[in-house]
């Protein structure tokens, strides 16, 4: 089960609404960070999507480590919080 969720994404984006509305309606808590206000945010997902600027990038923290998801579907992103 995921201790700590974050996801970074852009207000304009539909992936990261779609993202956020699957957390929302799962009751899953989270820390939203806007890439358009946090450049160094903007910089973590544009180095773990080796130049890009791909968003959400999701980050679900459990016992087991953290595991890093880049505009995942909402069928990745459920399986990855179980």
């Amino acid at each position: 089960m995921a201790e700590q969720v974050t996801i970074y994404g852009a207000d304009w984006c539909g992936d990261t609404i779609r993202a956020l509305r699957h957390l929302d309606s799962n009751g899953v808590s989270y820390e939203y960070i806007n890439i358009d206000i946090d450049e160094v945010a903007e910089r973590k997902v544009i180095d773990f999507n080796k130049g890009r600027r791909r968003i959400p990038l999701v980050e679900i923290a459990s016992e087991k480590g953290t595991q890093s998801l880049s505009v995942p579907s909402e069928l990745e992103l459920a399986k990855a919080l179980k």
